[in-house]
This record gives structure tokens, sequence and C-alpha cells, in this order.
């Protein structure tokens, strides 16, 4: 989809931008702040103009996909039945024009063409225990890092939530950088260590295999620690070198593939705070996860803007993935209609219990084959409620006849999700050029496998037409 490109907006526009999506997000609040398991007990659907029903009403999934979300399937033109009112064309535009861009602004290589599990631009030893997404992720974010690594002198990178470590081993035994990886669980940091091992035995049997095609980088492993981040307080494990440089000082350059909520602040708060990081490339996720206040907002900009709160349920919704929803719309599959039955399950969960509301209802295996009253019984069971409660049948068939209302309902909020995702990294660029210092956001995954795509890149120094370079893909 199209939208603001971050490179090239002055530091005005990006204040500017930050001022139209407040306006924007608290003109449609009552959309975003709604819960779609609420759609009947709420009635969701009447609280949308007579215009926007009338003109969403009766659309099936996948003119939802290519009208309203504007993603068409190759070849389809977008052709309306019917003339839509201007304020939801205008929702519709705003929602486009607003949000940041998710395309990479590199012809993306067909690296899953030969075989969708491997990816062909990554080592196969540095696939294995891999799945196709994090195979995209660890080879684009660990190139990136190199060449940041490189124009900014970095003596060392450290990778904070480093998991079982897959990227921490491609950027020190795939692309030769000294790395330190902080990771609180320590079961995962066990699991990286074995992984670690089995690498190294594995490259070197490439190596003795094919001594002249194989270019071995540095065999520095990566070196793991059981740390936990604090969002509020200076790590001093995370700033100490592994090993003293050669010459001059320390020049740390931090990392985190989809740091979830806090974590990603306070990689922002290590940067802006130690001398020694000089560099920066954050993935954020989970945003629902942040701290309030403390983590949203942190710019001085953003923070005087009336309207900039953004609850609980905004944050979790800026999470959804946009291009993934829409490809399940265009195949209009029965999944869909879960929505429906766990709109039409609270419905009943009220009725018998009024003070329960919004329980969280585990998994129940394979809704698409059940009829609506089966799964509200195995809802009931699963919340705790006599499932042989009296069901009014009538009542359920007639919300289940409701379903694409509530799959269009939960559309439209979709649509406004990539604003919330907008304001919030906003938000930290602004709060990054309050204290001085260079940032950019770059898409640097393929939305359609990663929809947090965005890696924000902020150094101490003016890189000035240097950021370029990050955002190609070398062929």
């Amino acid at each position: 989809m199209p939208g603001v490109s971050v490179r090239g907006l002055s530091h005005e526009k990006r204040r500017q931008l930050a001022v139209n999506l407040t306006r924007v997000l608290a003109l449609y609040r009552s959309i975003l702040d709604a819960y779609i398991i609420e759609f009947f007990t709420d009635s969701l659907w009447d609280t949308l103009p007579s215009s926007w029903q009338e003109a969403l009403d009766g659309l099936k999934p996948p003119q939802l996909a290519t009208l309203l979300l504007g993603m068409p399937r190759e070849g389809e033109e977008i052709r309306y039945r019917s003339v839509w009112p201007l304020t939801l064309l205008a929702l519709k535009s705003t929602a486009c024009a607003l949000a940041f861009t998710r395309t990479p602004g590199f012809q993306t290589p067909s690296e899953f063409l030969e075989n969708p599990s491997q990816s062909s631009r990554l080592a196969a030893p540095f696939r294995k225990h891999v799945k196709p997404k994090k195979q995209h992720e660890i080879r684009r974010l660990g190139e990136l890092v190199k060449k940041l690594s490189d124009l900014t002198g970095c003596t060392q990178v450290v990778d904070v939530g480093s998991g079982q470590g897959h990227l921490s081993r491609f950027m020190s035994l795939g692309l030769g950088l000294m790395v330190k990886s902080l990771e609180g669980n320590p079961r995962l940091v066990e699991r990286a260590q074995r992984l670690d091992q089995e690498l190294l035995q594995a490259l070197d049997k490439m190596e003795k295999r094919h001594p002249k095609v194989v270019q071995r980088a540095s065999r520095h492993s990566p070196h793991h620690i059981v740390q936990w981040v604090s969002p509020t307080a200076l790590c001093d494990e995370l700033l100490l070198p592994l090993e003293a440089p050669c010459q001059g000082s320390t020049r740390l350059l931090l990392t985190g593939l989809h740091a979830c909520g806090d974590l990603s602040v306070s990689l922002l708060r290590h940067f802006c705070c130690c001398s020694e990081v000089v560099a920066l490339a954050s993935v954020g996720c989970c945003y629902m996860k942040l701290s309030e206040p403390g983590s949203y907002p942190l710019s001085q900009w953003v923070t005087g803007l009336p309207g900039h709160e953004l609850p609980y349920r905004l944050r979790e919704g800026a999470c959804h993935a946009l291009e993934d929803y829409a490809k399940r719309l265009q195949k209009a599959g029965p999944g869909l209609q879960a929505h429906c039955f766990r709109a039409a399950l609270e419905t009943v969960i009220r009725r018998a219990c009024p003070e329960l509301r919004r329980p969280g209802v585990q998994g129940i295996p394979r809704v698409h084959e059940l009829k609506i009253e089966e799964y509200v019984q195995q809802g009931l069971q699963r919340v705790g409620l006599d499932p042989q409660l009296p069901l009014d049948l009538a009542a359920l068939w007639a919300q289940q006849a409701q379903g694409n209302r509530v799959v269009a309902f939960f559309s439209l909020a979709l649509l406004l999700a990539p604003l919330v995702e907008t304001l919030i990294l906003l938000d930290r660029l602004l709060y990054l050029q309050e204290q001085g210092f260079y940032a950019e956001l770059l898409p640097i995954f393929s939305p359609e496998l990663s929809p947090r795509n965005l890696v924000l890149v902020a150094t101490k120094t003016p890189l000035g037409q240097a950021f370029s370079v990050l955002e190609t893909e070398d062929n």
C-alpha cells in the first residue's frame, strides 16, 4: 500500500504528521476502541453512519479486501457497485495517506521461489531450525546491521532480546561481527549455545567439502548472556565490551529483532544516555505491552498534542497483520466466521453471567467445522459456565447471518490500525531528534512475510545519503 515515506521528511513535516495523526485517530476513536467480540452486545453496526452501513452491508470478504482495504488480487480492477459516501472514501484515503509505507524501497528478490521453506539468499547451515519468515528477517536485518556497523565504526554489536540466537549467529558466524547476545530466559540461552555448536560443526563440514567455494567469516561465536534488560534502568552488562578495543574507545551498535513492548524503548534510552552506544537498529513489536506512562509518548511534541493517548485496545490493534488479513478476505475461507461466533458467544455469556465480560476463551479447534451452537457450548465450558445452558437458537442463527457485517466492521478497524503504529514510531523518531540525534525508519522486510517490518535506525553523527545504502538489496 502507498503511504508516507519517512525519508525526506523534515523535522517540521514529521511534527505536522503527528498533529494530523492525532486528529484523525480522535475522529475515528469509536471504531478503534471497539472490541469485535462486543459486536452484538454493544450493537457496533449501529454505531456506524447509516450511509456507511448501506455501502458496506452485503459486501463479501473478497470485496472488502478490494474496495475497503485497497488490496485487490493481481490484475483485479477496483469497481464499486454503488456510490460510496464521501466520508467513507475520505477515511480510506486518509488511512492510506498518513500511514508510513511498509513497502521496501528495493525490488524484493524471489528468495523463496525455488523452495518456499528455504531462502536462496541464506547459506544452508543458517537456515536449519529457522522458519522462512525468520530466515528472511535475520538476513535482511543482519545485512543492514553490518552496513551500519561499517559506516559508524562500531567495534561490537549487542543483540538485545536475542531468543534462540538466530540473528546473533548470522551476524557473528555469517557476517564476521563481534556480537554479544542478551536474553532474559535461561532456557533460550542454553538452546542458543547448543545451536551455536551445531552451526560451527556444519560450517566446518561445509568448508572441508568445498574449501575453494566457502568463504569463511571470522569464527567468533556470539557471546550469550542471561540478562533481563529493565525498561527504566540502564543495564551495565549491555555496555561492557567483550574485549578491549585495539585503539580508541568501545563503540557499540544496539539491535533487537521485534524487541517486544518496553524492550524497544529501553534500547532507545540506552542509545540516548550512553556514550559507548553510537548506533541503533531496532524493529519493535507488541505495542500493547508498552508501559503507561513511560514508554509512550516519549517525545515532548507528541506529549503536548491533544488526543495523543493510545489506550491498550488501539495499541493491540496496531499489531494486526493487514496484508495477511486481506489475503484471508480474498480467500473467503470459513475461518472468518470465528469473529462472528465469538461475538455471539459473548451475548450468551453476559446473559448467563452479566458480571463476566470479555473472558479469554482458549482456542477452540476447527471452528469452521462447527455449528454456531456447538461453538457456543464449547466456549461456555472454557469460561467455566454450564455448556448445557438453554440456547436461543433462532437468535444465534440470526447473528450468524450477520457474519459479513462483523467482518466489515473488523476490516474498518484494521484499515485504521497502521495509523496507530505510525504515531508510535513517529513519536520515537521525534524523541531521538529532540535529543539531537539522527533517525530514520526503513521498511526492510517484505510485509507479506513480516508485518512489523519498519526498522528504526539511529546514529549520533549524520550519515547523510548513506542511509540510502542501508535500504538497498544486494543482488
